[in-house]
């Protein structure tokens, strides 16, 4: 029971950024804006969101920085592809490379090259009254820190916002036809860079979230491979909220998993078990990655004058 409770604990924790970051694509998408760069908006959130603990103290500011970081970054996707109507694809990839780079050459020069990791002071959990007294479930989702809450409410403000909201059903309206909803006088183009504001701030949250809520350091690397992950997410969630969560939580569950593997010692190079995670995504992305397209307008170019 206590390596269960220790693995499911470890899958909240886990399942966090990932969440933060597919909820990111989920709204960029639900606006016909695939952006695979959410790897890169995380790393520079991550960078940011440190450096400003580090300095400043606080890890609500500094996951605030976290958060305008991955905005500012983004808007160079933003202008690429809403106003030029450049590739999605080959921007997303632009940012994979260039956010990271970024990061590290601000860390660099902050800090030095070759100094010693520096350290800050996570932020800390607040238990939820009565709540967190229930027996095994107390620990496990009402004794966290608050950003674990905000996860979740966010959640599910996004399942109400998309399904029972008509700003929500206008904004699908332009993920799946931009021109029939220009007809009906939304603004294609505001709603657009509104999904690119929206995911560069999840995104880098989401970031921000692993270097001052989950790791106390940063180094090159801290994001891992989330941001690819969170993308395989959207798809297995089926671009909804609560499936979006559902498969973070699965993917948490992996990375949960093979740390434990790992701890437990079988024998095997350690390399091994963290293969899981990325195994795992291959095998979703298989199996169901095909069956279900998602916005009808996702990744095509939006030209106004066109008709």
């Amino acid at each position: 029971m206590s390596f269960v409770s220790n693995l499911l604990l470890a899958t909240v924790r886990m399942a966090v950024p990932l969440l933060f970051i597919a909820l990111a694509e989920l709204y960029s998408e639900r606006a016909g804006m695939v952006n695979i760069g959410l790897e890169g908006l995380a790393a520079i959130g991550s960078l940011v969101g440190f450096l400003v603990c580090f300095i400043s103290g606080s890890t609500w500011l500094g996951i605030l920085c976290g958060a305008l970081a991955g905005i500012a970054v983004n808007m160079i996707y933003a202008v690429a592809t809403v106003s030029l109507c450049a590739d999605h694809t080959v921007y997303g990839m632009a940012m994979n490379i260039f956010a990271p780079a970024l990061a590290s050459f601000i860390y660099r020069v902050y800090f030095g090259a070759g100094s010693d990791l520096s350290q800050i002071e996570l932020m800390r959990g607040i238990g939820l009254p009565v709540l967190k007294d229930i027996p095994f479930l107390g620990d496990l989702l009402f004794n966290q820190t608050p950003m674990v809450y905000i996860a979740f409410a966010l959640v599910a403000f996004t399942v109400v916002f998309f399904n029972k909201t008509r700003a929500g059903l206008n904004y699908k309206s332009v993920g799946e036809h931009p021109k029939a909803a220009a007809t009906l006088g939304i603004d294609v183009i505001r709603v657009k860079y509104l999904a690119c504001v929206i995911c560069g701030a999840l995104a880098g949250i989401g970031g921000a979230y692993l270097t001052t809520c989950y790791s106390n350091t940063y180094s090159e690397g801290t994001v891992a491979g989330r941001g690819f992950i969170a993308l395989a997410a959207v798809i297995f969630g089926r671009w909804s909220g609560g499936g979006v969560l559902l498969a973070c939580l699965f993917f948490g569950f992996c990375d949960a998993l093979q740390i434990r593997l790992q701890v437990a010692s079988f024998g095997l190079p350690y390399q091994f078990f963290q293969m899981i995670p990325y195994l795992a995504t291959i095998v979703v992305l298989a199996a169901i990655g095909a069956k279900k397209a998602g916005p009808k307008a996702s990744g095509k170019p939006y030209r106004r004058e066109e008709r």
